[in-house]
């Protein structure tokens, strides 16, 4: 592998957990009532995500849908049979409890996100219409309507949001 694609890969690893962490830092900032601040976190996010695109893009990392729908259920699938069972044993090991809900819970979402983009590979250019809700305690998505409760935390459907 090149330098250059290797260094296209970090740099967009890095652009996109500054993304997420930057959308996390505003959550926070607005809780304790910094909007402005929130502002500029969720500003700074969008642009770490301009930036990641731009490099997944120069590592042809963005295909047809098709074959994105095949790379995202082979990173799913990877996720809940390899990543995660490994990181769920070593929080155990280590007793530590919340890192094993965290991921847990994610090992459990990952299996649905397979699923969801199973089905959407088989139906596709049916145009089948639905809308999805995720829980934001521990991202389950659901399609069609959010559950009353969550099948996997447990959460009610409060804690679901719409995407659009």
């Amino acid at each position: 592998m090149s330098d250059t694609l290797t260094n296209l890969q970090d740099a967009f690893a890095g652009e996109s957990q500054a993304n997420r962490k930057y959308l996390a830092f505003a959550g926070r900032a607005e809780e304790e009532g910094y909007v402005q601040i929130a502002k500029l976190f969720r500003a700074a996010a969008e642009a770490e995500t301009v930036h990641a695109h731009n490099h997944l893009r120069e590592m042809n990392g963005i295909r047809s849908t098709k074959e994105n729908l095949e790379t995202a259920i082979s990173g799913e699938s990877y996720e809940f049979q390899k990543m995660y069972p490994r990181m769920i044993e070593e929080a155990k090991a280590e007793s530590h409890a919340k890192a094993l809900r965290s991921f847990t819970l994610a090992n459990e979402v990952e299996k649905v996100h397979a699923r969801l983009y199973q089905a959407a590979l088989e139906s596709m250019g049916k145009n089948a219409d639905a809308d999805y809700y995720v829980c934001q305690v521990c991202g389950f998505t659901a399609e069609g309507d959010a559950p009353d409760e969550c099948p996997v935390c447990k959460a009610k459907k409060q804690a679901f949001r719409k995407v659009s």
